[in-house]
């Protein structure tokens, strides 16, 4: 997959980042490369176990307080955190040993985490979940950033997407398994016990880590005279507007997370409350929809390069405004769940798209910082949108407000095609 001819004519920072790949393995295939073979398993664990809290937490929330406001603000409260996080992330990635950092964050996890059922042995604390929601999303947020910036090193810059590509669909993979098992778990022994599966899966990632050798940045910009957090952040947002796409897709997707952070809390709470299903169904709606993801990160890589960058991206968050329009409406759990699929699988394939578009665009030594600022304020009214269309939906219900944040999706992707992201290059 050929990359460059379309990066040199709409991509700055394109030059600088090819000149830092020149020692990377991506003429190697994926199967034959160690390092980025053990990464793969240790992402696939971690997601694997996290899938669960992703069905466990609403559903303590649900099972306490039966509000779904109330697990749109818990989910608020760890999107403000992430939010917050993302800020500082990018300079602290670019500071310190990136792979001693992303195996803290995994341990530190594990432990917030295993709390949690321990604590629920003595019964239902409401509170510890918004106090360790939202360190362990923020931490959340240290190794997304993390994880990002490695990637290129692991593969090289040629095989981005194909090895984004996989890592989505082997990640959906286990979430396919993960929901399925967390609503079993959770119909059986409670959703408590479904978090301690996902503190143990922290533990088994960090291991895995530990076996990973990723390569030395070049120049290692860990040394010397660094500038101050704000001076890094403005140095990433500062990259992001001198960028035409970049700087469109920020603004795009500012919008399309503020309409979508709560999506999960509304599907959950329309399958339970509007439905009336039980924790299990909720787990096999949510394990069809993964299966969504996997087809959508296996399509990814075959579908840019045959359409280029922006009908593939554009296309996506289309499809993602009509499934969720869509949502509010169905009344049969199958409906709900290919919907749903359709949803993660187009989410899926544009986020890895954009990922993928920065990893190849970004210069080695500022991918941290300009990762973090893209998060940062992608995401910066996320929370509030969740506590908004959570509340809506209590009020009003979920049709409606399932169809009119569909239909501001579809606007979104209108919108792209006045912008450099329609004629952002093939590959």
């Amino acid at each position: 997959m050929t990359h460059e001819a379309a990066r040199r004519e709409d991509e700055p920072g394109g030059s600088a980042a090819a000149a830092a790949d020149g020692e990377l393995p991506g003429a190697r295939p994926l199967w034959r490369q160690r390092d980025f073979g053990v990464f793969w398993v240790a992402q696939t664990l971690s997601v694997l176990g996290d899938s669960f809290a992703l069905i466990a937490l609403p559903l303590l929330v649900l099972q306490s307080t039966g509000s779904v406001a109330r697990m749109g603000l818990l989910t608020a409260v760890g999107g403000a955190a992430a939010v917050v996080a993302a800020v500082f992330a990018g300079a602290v990635v670019d500071r310190v040993d990136r792979r001693r950092l992303l195996i803290a964050c995994d341990l530190v996890r594990m432990v917030l985490y295993g709390v949690i059922p321990l604590v629920w042995l003595f019964g239902p604390q409401i509170w510890l979940l918004y106090a360790v929601l939202p360190l362990c999303e923020a931490l959340g947020m240290l190794f997304a950033v993390g994880y990002v910036t490695v990637v290129r090193g692991l593969v090289g810059t040629e095989r981005l997407t194909e090895a984004n590509g996989r890592l989505n669909a082997t990640a959906a993979a286990a979430g396919v398994l993960g929901p399925l098992c967390a609503g079993l778990v959770a119909a059986w022994s409670g959703p408590a016990a479904a978090v301690g599966v996902d503190a143990a899966s922290f533990g088994v990632s960090a291991a895995c880590l530990f076996l990973v050798r990723f390569r030395a940045r070049p120049g290692d910009e860990r040394t010397g005279r660094r500038a101050g957090l704000w001076q890094d952040l403005r140095t990433g947002v500062a990259f992001l507007l001198g960028h035409p796409v970049l700087r469109s897709l920020t603004v795009l997707l500012f919008g399309f997370s503020f309409l979508t952070l709560g999506l999960n809390d509304l599907v959950i709470y329309h399958l339970k409350h509007d439905l009336g299903h039980d924790d299990g169904t909720v787990g096999t709606v949510m394990a069809v929809g993964a299966l969504g993801t996997i087809t959508g990160a296996l399509l990814v890589a075959r579908v840019r390069r045959r359409l280029g960058f922006g009908p593939t991206w554009t296309g996506s968050v289309a499809v993602c405004g009509l499934a969720f329009a869509g949502l509010g409406w169905a009344r049969d759990v199958p409906v709900v769940a290919a919907l749903s699929a359709a949803f993660l699988a187009c989410a899926g394939m544009a986020g890895t798209c954009s990922m993928s578009l920065r990893q190849e665009v970004t210069p080695e030594h500022l991918l941290g910082r300009v990762t973090s600022a893209f998060w940062t304020l992608q995401y910066a009214a996320a929370p509030l949108g969740a506590v908004l269309l959570t509340w809506a939906a209590e009020e009003r219900g979920t049709t409606p407000v399932a169809l009119a944040a569909g239909a501001t999706c579809v606007l979104i992707a209108v919108a792209a095609l006045f912008t450099p992201v329609r004629r952002a290059g093939r590959g």
